[in-house]
């Protein structure tokens, strides 16, 4: 488990070390005490990578095509 700002982490980071969390509560070879904290920084890391994910959602999403459907420049998103 790192100790690095998980809000400082990009996606790949945070999605690798959530990997590593949870495969560290699967093979349950860690104290109850670790568990719970282990679980916390899953459930923290989790979050940053949805929250990444919908970031790059609304970029694409803002991506404006041409007719031929090339794509031609973006738009701000909607609601931000």
């Amino acid at each position: 488990m790192s100790d690095s700002p998980i809000e400082e982490m990009n996606f790949e980071t945070a999605m690798a070390e959530l990997q590593g969390v949870v495969e560290r509560l699967e093979r349950g070879e860690v104290a109850l005490d670790e568990s719970i904290k282990l679980y916390e920084r899953g459930a923290a890391l989790k979050a940053r990578c949805d929250q990444k994910l919908k970031e790059a959602e609304e970029k694409v999403a803002a991506i404006t095509l041409d007719e031929a459907g090339n794509p031609i420049g973006t738009k701000p998103a909607e609601g931000l």
